[in-house]
């Protein structure tokens, strides 16, 4: 295996498993396409029609449609009035989904840090050098 196949297969599994171990910590609470859609509608910093979130999706408009219905339904986003059409409606986060945002976060952060905590502190500090380096941060 080529050193960059292996660092693409490294990172891959180290991601996956920060991952699997928030949802484990989480439950069943939040699917990966709805943490992309919090996600998403955070990102954006404001209210949403439909259709763009689609765009910044990547998907069918009627893929997002489900998606904000179960959002909804879980009290993490909520559906207002658009107020440049009123035929129109926007999708904007809640508390409850900044709320389920932050404990994702915090979960994965917490695998993580379990992850490194494997490697001593200089470990852990070189490891950090030459992924910014790889990165092209340092």
């Amino acid at each position: 295996m080529q050193p960059s196949e292996e660092l693409l297969d490294l990172l891959h599994d180290v991601l996956r498993n920060a991952r699997r171990d928030a949802s484990e910590r989480l439950g069943d609470a939040i699917t990966p396409g709805q943490l992309r859609l919090l996600r998403t509608l955070d990102r954006l910093g404001r209210p949403r029609r439909l259709g763009e979130l689609a765009e910044a999706l990547d998907v069918a408009p009627r893929s997002v449609t489900s998606k904000v219905d179960q959002a909804a339904a879980d009290g993490w986003v909520r559906r207002v009035p658009d107020p440049d059409d009123r035929r129109a409606t926007l999708v904007e986060l809640t508390d409850a989904g900044r709320e389920r945002l932050d404990a994702v976060a915090s979960s994965r952060e917490a695998g993580v840090r379990a992850r490194l905590d494997a490697l001593d502190d200089d470990e852990q500090q070189t490891l950090l050098r030459l992924l910014r380096r790889v990165a092209g941060r340092g």
